[in-house]
């Protein structure tokens, strides 16, 4: 990788996470200013020189949403106006991604919206991991790249050794696909699914189970955890179904609300989530959330882009 012609900067969101790949890379956080004024206005300013250079702003769209999106879009047009010959955008977390769809009259899309918001200002490329919709990908006419973090979790798992037949449950029908990547990562494995209905949002009522967890070790596996209502309904299913143990896993931990002390008061064994969303002080006081490193997988991802090889590569990284 040609350091000498890449700047990586890291706006306020994931700086340790920044920090951490620039690690892995050999190389240095890159200098920029981000200053918030009184009256909610933005002034970012790169604090060194990115002419004819290949920028790489990282950010994850997390809380406060908008905010952390506007940093994205004053610092692409910074780096712009700065002469970057390319500015790739690594957004572990991509904000408004449940908005893929208009589920009812007049409803908006605002994953598009924010796609386009992304493209206008400057965007040359986009790098995420598990987009609640793989589908989001079209909304941008921009090469995107949708990373994974499934392989990383099989990995974890398997590391446990589990002695007991494991089932890998979806939490809904929308998330087999991910359950069965999933599986496939661990051998001996089977899948199940739970059928619930959504009345309104961060609101699910668990309904019936497609398929068998009587006596195994269940791992529910889903792209965000959010409120933690619909995770904690389905732990509770599994156990009434017969689950010996219960685990989750999930990319992305936006942990709203409740959710930490649903966590903490549940039956579930440990809660996994990746650090695409960084965590608050008190959760680091949760014995059963567990956090694993997306970062060496970002810095692996950063070395194909520049050296021009297979990003697809990346995921034979954690087949041990």
């Amino acid at each position: 990788m040609n350091k000498g012609n890449t700047v990586i900067f890291a706006l306020s969101s994931n700086v340790e996470l920044a920090q951490e790949i620039c690690q892995h890379l050999d190389t240095d956080l890159g200098k920029i200013d981000v200053r918030h004024f009184a009256d909610g206005e933005i002034l970012i300013e790169p604090l060194e020189s990115v002419r004819g250079k290949h920028v790489y702003i990282i950010q994850s769209t997390c809380r406060p949403v908008s905010e952390t999106y506007m940093e994205v879009l004053i610092a692409i047009d910074a780096c712009h106006r700065a002469s970057a010959s390319e500015i790739t955008l690594i957004m572990p977390y991509y904000g408004y991604a449940r908005q893929d769809r208009k589920a009812r009259a007049r409803q908006p899309i605002s994953s598009k919206l924010m796609a386009n918001l992304l493209t206008t200002a400057g965007a040359d490329r986009v790098v995420t991991i598990d987009l609640h919709a793989p589908q989001i990908q079209g909304f941008f006419d921009i090469p995107t790249d949708d990373l994974t973090a499934v392989a990383m979790i099989g990995q974890y798992y398997r590391n446990k050794n589990f002695t007991d037949e494991i089932v890998v449950v979806s939490p809904d029908h929308g998330g087999a696909t991910r359950a069965r990547k999933l599986s496939d990562t661990i051998p001996n494995s089977t899948i199940a699914i739970i059928d619930k209905r959504r009345t309104k949002p961060n609101v699910a009522e668990a309904m019936n189970l497609i398929g068998d967890v009587d006596g195994k070790v269940a791992i529910i596996i889903d792209d965000m955890i959010d409120t933690a209502g619909s995770l904690m309904g389905g732990v509770d299913m599994l156990y009434e179904k017969g689950a010996k143990a219960v685990y989750a896993a999930c990319t992305h931990g936006i942990l709203s609300g409740p959710a930490l002390d649903r966590i903490n008061e549940s039956h579930i064994e440990e809660v996994l989530i990746t650090n695409t969303i960084p965590l608050v002080p008190e959760a680091r006081e949760i014995k059963k959330l567990k956090q694993i490193s997306v970062g060496y997988m970002l810095a692996k991802c950063i070395e194909a882009i520049q050296d021009h090889t297979p990003v697809s590569s990346l995921f034979e990284l954690f087949n041990d």
